[in-house]
């Protein structure tokens, strides 16, 4: 008796009348470029491709973590093996509805964000919550660098990894300038007012940013053209 075939899961397109390359290319447009929905709306146009704003902020609630997960899965499964990383943790400020948040970020020590996480508070509590998530996904470092803020080596102290901490006053600048991209993202967009709003975009923008970020200013340009040109591949196939 012939085995039956795995049916393939249903395409996350298949009630959209548009196609996945504009669909693709809307969500690209909007979450890695400093563009409102009506940029986004305006610059369609004039390619032909006529969608409302509210299509764009749709599309991109709708889709874009899809993407980021796909984006996410393939890299965590590459890196796991590596076990010679370096982490830089940071909190940074953002306003919702006029009330300070905290985003708290994970880059690795080539620039890459590993995770977004974000709290009400800065103590304890919070920094071993984010700890935990990005361990749980990405494994545990060799060295953690951080700032002075104590609520690290509390969090540090629970989970066994005081001993791996490092401390400098321009130690942690990795972080704090990945912090830009996001910053300029975050005034297109009027800034954020809800939580749940803020932590989707935050990891959705810190996975697309890491896709096209190819250290263009340490290579030379016909390798950088063939890396951009590798990574926009790859984003066509995303959720096929």
């Amino acid at each position: 008796m012939s085995r039956k075939s795995r049916a393939l899961p249903p395409s996350p397109f298949r009630r959209f009348n548009s196609s996945p390359e504009v669909i693709r290319l809307v969500v690209l447009m909007y979450v890695r470029f400093p563009l409102s929905l009506r940029n986004v709306e305006d610059l369609l146009f004039e390619r032909g491709i006529d969608i409302c704003h509210e299509t764009v902020r749709l599309w991109w609630n709708r889709f874009g973590p899809l993407f980021a997960g796909d984006i996410r899965r393939a890299r965590v499964s590459c890196m796991r093996n590596f076990r010679h990383w370096r982490w830089h943790l940071d909190e940074m400020y953002v306003k919702l509805n006029g009330e300070m948040v905290y985003l708290w970020r994970a880059v690795d020590h080539e620039g890459e964000v590993l995770e977004s996480y974000v709290t009400k508070t800065r103590d304890k509590g919070a920094a071993l919550a984010f700890m935990k998530k990005a361990m749980k996904r990405h494994g545990s470092p060799d060295t953690i660098t951080t700032d002075g803020l104590r609520s690290y080596g509390a969090a540090l102290d629970e989970l066994g990894c005081r001993e791996r901490q490092e401390i400098g006053r321009w130690a942690n600048n990795r972080v704090e300038n990945s912090h830009l991209p996001f910053r300029r993202r975050e005034r297109a967009m009027l800034r954020f007012r809800q939580m749940k709003t803020l932590q989707k975009f935050a990891s959705v923008h810190a996975n697309v940013h890491n896709h096209f970020n190819l250290e263009r200013h340490l290579i030379d340009r016909q390798t950088y053209k063939e890396r951009r040109s590798a990574a926009l591949a790859e984003w066509q196939i995303l959720a096929n």
